[in-house]
């Protein structure tokens, strides 16, 4: 067991995509359970919070930091069964490397969610999604940790509370700390695509989980939401998706048809209406590669706002409650952040 190491007043930024934000009062990681056990333990005695940290590429850091211990989760190993579909992967390993190495396998399920930067340890807390899959449709079950009892076990899908980018984590951040995840995925099977970008993309060819995840690499590369951009591109300090996709009622999004003509609907099972943040933004008045200042608006989509350096979280928070009130104004609409914000309750 390496020795668990808590250094004071770390730079959070450097550990975000965004590269803003303050540091951490405590800071450690974790790249053995033993350690995360002794961490936490550290923390209850001492009476600090506790805060966790992933990839960094779903959060916004408060410009005053984050108090307490923030723990940064790098545990790493992958167990993949090509026969059954069953894989296995610890909290810290890449989520971007581990469908690489599910669509080399051939097993298809997550081939759509190609090119989220983060942590596997993320992946559920926000049950992400992109191009017509989320990760609920595969998720066997998620080993945690109770930060109370410092005991672990496995909670099975149909208990994580999955909906659109929420889980039982994110509805109760703080009481458990997400280990592994363990995944359902076909072999050999062709993957269902229905997203009508994604289908297009493919131009009528017959999917495979290796064309699609090129597909789909393609688009979020146009996009400028791959971290894989080089330094030069505006765009590439940025979070994806700012804003989650409004779910309205089928009323609701009837009056914003009648307001605002023709706009991107998609029916969900329940019966309400997921409308396009992205279109609503655009069609608001805001245009991509708008600036102010050291933040703007990504010149590539209208969803992702970007950092050029130089700036600070404030700045660019106050840039996204801008776009929500021309969205509001416009189509009566209230858009919600997706990604974490850590340090604002302090």
């Amino acid at each position: 067991m390496s020795a668990l190491q808590i250094e004071k007043g770390v730079s959070l930024a450097p550990y975000t995509s965004l590269e803003l934000g303050g540091a951490a009062e405590y800071f450690a990681r974790i790249r053995e359970r033993d350690q995360l056990v002794e961490a936490l333990s550290w923390a209850h005695k001492a009476g600090q919070r506790v805060t966790l940290l992933g990839g960094g590429s779903n959060v916004i850091v408060s410009d005053r930091g984050v108090s307490g211990l923030v723990l940064r989760m790098e545990t790493e190993g992958v167990a993949l069964d090509s026969a059954t579909g069953l894989v296995t992967a610890q909290a810290g390993e890449s989520w971007e490397r581990l469908v690489e190495r599910c669509v080399a396998a051939e097993l298809s399920g997550i081939e759509c969610l190609s090119g989220i930067p983060g942590s596997v340890g993320a992946a559920p807390i926000q049950n992400i999604g992109a191009y017509g899959q989320e990760l609920s449709q595969t998720v066997k079950a998620v080993e945690v940790l109770d930060v109370r009892a410092l005991t672990t076990r496995w909670v099975e899908a149909a208990a994580c509370g999955f909906s659109y980018r929420q889980s039982r984590w994110k509805r109760a951040p703080g009481d458990e700390v997400v280990l592994a995840l363990a995944l359902q995925l076909a072999p050999h099977a062709r993957p269902h695509v229905h997203y009508a970008e994604l289908l297009r993309a493919l131009s009528g060819a017959e999917p495979t989980p290796r064309l699609v995840r090129d597909r789909v690499l393609e688009l979020r590369r146009n996009k400028s939401m791959l971290l894989e951009a080089a330094s030069h591109d505006p765009n590439r300090r940025s979070v994806g998706s700012f804003f989650l996709n409004p779910v309205v009622s089928a009323s609701e999004a009837e009056r914003v048809r009648a307001n605002a003509g023709e706009l991107p609907q998609y029916p969900q099972a329940d019966g309400t209406v997921k409308l396009s943040a992205a279109w609503l933004i655009e069609h608001a008045g805001t245009h991509k590669g708008e600036r102010h200042g050291a933040v703007g608006v990504s010149s590539k989509h209208c969803l992702a706002l970007v950092h050029h350096g130089g700036g600070t979280t404030r700045a660019l928070l106050d840039l996204a409650a801008e776009l929500r009130a021309r969205v509001h104004d416009r189509f009566g609409i209230a858009l919600e952040l997706e990604p974490v914000r850590l340090g604002f309750d302090a």
